[in-house]
């Protein structure tokens, strides 16, 4: 193509560490039987050699290579291969997709032929083997499916959204210029692998910490996958970030954080508040709840992934505190074999089942055998861990702390009027999944005139078999709400009478070793339900160990039932439903990570103050497995 001629069509070529891949795109590019295309890759902060093995393609001039430092998202690559274009149509190649022999001049022919379309697509190959003649089903079209006439518009930029739905990101905008015509024919390869970008961010194989750790994203993030609730942290942590750096507090500690922080991660800024000074070491791949940084709302300081030995060598923290869940147990692991010499305390709560079968669990032993303090996540939790390790707690510093606590900074100080209040039904909440509240037992509920509100559209996605029969076994009393954020829970959920719990049957029958993690765990909604002053409801297992219940008992905030019949009953006993409301609602400082601070940060020194870590005899479960 002469260097005074305009070419045809600008592909553009977003792409982020598809070194394995690009070669293979930009060799079908190449191939095609429309020859005068030009290229304009636009390599969003790769670190993965992308640019060593364009650099082979540079001598084709229709190619040419644009680097951004670090990566800004799809938008923003997008919007900036399209300042270079040059072409009066753009077509989008991805580095890890491929393009078939005649796919440029398949498109091009269908929107010449109409001068009112706006954008033409082809079939598609997807999923290795699978065809689709358009758009495949439950997805949006795919960039390498399109091509379009060269406008004033632009992508969404990270600033605005973080999505995989690409009509929300473009294509929208582009139906209001006109038609899109499909071609018919299976002209390129939207290739299958798991480091795709709808893979990273839907839930649960993805998700936004999946999202935030892939992409190296250093900015709160407005988030929303085709499958999940919308997140904006910009919003939901904007005076906690914009705030002033709580100074350094005489005798306050460096507190390396390692591993992932789960859900409600914001609450260790109760420890920076108290005048600590926090470090952050990440986990790699972590899943949707495992919250890493760069954390957004700020105040604590990341080490960097790539050389962390001589990161922790120059921070010289006071102490390491390793957490939380069973994805970070490898990593701790390491960081506590090379920190020989560092009080290091390991913090657990989900779950030891799950190393069991994920073949951490020498790993998992090591860490409660090796680390000078132990937290555990319940009183259960700590009892069992001793069957487990014999004498584990006589020999180690022990703490008990519910591992993801909220910040106290979520809890409204005013409640909403009752439902019930209303309509004279009973109103019932699960903040999640109904666990053990299967369509024949809400139908049950019905009955009582007792109502089911279900919250969260991601999981009610999980769970849409459930909601089917449950509606029509209980018409009109099970009610699907969205998700609803820490900053709402009092205002939103106050509402309702009581709220749920797990519902199952213990079958521990009190002896500490048959138990299993519904019996040991404390789940994530006692926060959000005690944020809120409900009574909260779960089956009398009675003669058996189970947390939960246990918690309830001493503190007076349970509704315990053995039949559905006598929950009615209970909870249509209005005087004394009106005390525990009250109980909960004045203890809900209890349910703070805020109100534990003190007494970890004491447990932090009587661990500084213990020495070193001892060497063990028989060595370390992990090597000798």
């Amino acid at each position: 193509m002469p260097q005074t001629m305009l070419p045809s069509v600008s592909v553009l070529m977003p792409t982020f560490e598809q070194a394995c891949f690009i070669a293979r795109a930009l060799d079908s590019l190449q191939a095609q039987s429309l020859t005068d295309w030009e290229a304009i890759i636009v390599d969003d902060g790769s670190r993965d050699g992308t640019a060593e093995i364009i650099s082979a393609y540079l001598s084709d001039t229709r190619i040419h290579y644009y680097r951004l430092e670090n990566n800004t998202g799809l938008g923003h690559a997008i919007n900036e291969a399209m300042s270079h274009a040059r072409a009066a149509l753009l077509a989008y190649l991805p580095g890890d997709d491929v393009y078939y022999r005649d796919h440029l001049s398949t498109l091009k022919a269908c929107l010449d032929a109409d001068e009112q379309a706006a954008l033409a697509f082809s079939g598609v190959r997807h999923h290795y083997n699978r065809h689709a003649d358009g758009q495949i089903a439950g997805y949006p079209l795919q960039l390498v499916q399109c091509m379009h006439r060269r406008n004033a518009h632009r992508w969404v930029e990270r600033d605005a959204l973080e999505t995989d739905d690409l009509e929300r990101l473009y294509w929208s905008t582009l139906r209001e210029q006109g038609a899109f015509l499909q071609t018919g024919a299976v002209t390129c390869e939207w290739v299958d692998h798991p480091r795709q970008r709808h893979k990273i961010m839907r839930e649960s194989s993805g998700g936004i910490n999946t999202f935030r750790s892939h992409y190296r994203v250093a900015v709160p993030l407005r988030f929303h996958s085709t499958v999940g609730h919308a997140i904006d942290e910009v919003e939901q942590y904007r005076a906690m970030r914009e705030r002033r750096a709580t100074p350094r507090a005489r005798g306050g500690l460096k507190i390396l954080l390692v591993g992932e922080l789960a859900y409600n991660a914001d609450r260790v800024l109760a420890l920076e508040e108290q005048g600590h000074k926090l470090y952050g070491l990440w986990m790699r791949d972590p899943h949707w709840y495992n919250t890493v940084g760069p954390l957004p709302f700020g105040h604590v300081e990341d080490l960097p992934r790539d050389h962390w030995r001589e990161a922790i060598r120059r921070v010289r923290p006071d102490i390491i505190y390793g957490l939380l869940n069973w994805q970070a147990v490898p990593f701790a692991h390491d960081v506590m074999a090379a920190t020989r010499g560092i009080p290091f305390v390991w913090h657990f709560k989900e779950g030891p089942f799950i190393c069991m079968e994920k073949g951490s669990w020498p790993q998992l032993i090591d860490l409660h055998r090796q680390a000078e303090g132990q937290i555990f996540c319940s009183p259960e939790m700590r009892d069992w861990f001793d069957t487990i390790v014999p004498g584990l707690c006589a020999d180690k510093l022990t703490h008990v702390l519910d591992g993801d606590l909220p910040k106290r900074d979520w809890f409204g100080a005013s409640r909403t009027p009752l439902l019930s209040e209303t309509d004279g039904d009973i109103h019932t909440v699960s903040p999640g999944r109904p666990i053990g509240l299967h369509p024949e037992v809400v139908a049950e509920l019905a009955a009582h005139r007792i109502h089911l509100h279900f919250y969260g559209e991601y999981t009610q996605g999980q769970w849409l078999d459930w909601i089917e029969t449950t509606n029509r076994l209980a018409p009109g009393f099970l009610h699907l709400h969205p998700n609803v954020d820490q900053s709402r829970w009092t205002e939103e959920f106050s509402r309702y009478d009581a709220g749920w719990l797990h519902a199952f049957r213990s079958m521990n029958g009190g002896e500490i070793r048959r138990a299993i993690w519904d019996d040991l765990n404390y789940p994530a909604r006692l926060s959000t339900l005690a944020a809120a002053g409900l009574p909260m409801i779960q089956p009398e297992n009675e003669g058996s160990i189970v947390a939960a219940q246990a918690l309830a008992r001493k503190l007076g905030t349970g509704v315990f039932y053995r039949s559905i019949s006598d929950l009615a009953a209970r909870l249509k006993d209005a005087e004394e439903m009106r005390r525990v409301r009250e109980r909960v609602w004045e203890q809900r400082h209890l349910f703070t990570f805020d109100h534990h601070v003190p007494a970890l940060v004491a447990f932090f020194r009587e661990v500084i103050g213990s020495g070193s870590r001892k060497s063990l005899r028989g060595g370390s479960a992990a090597q000798s497995s």
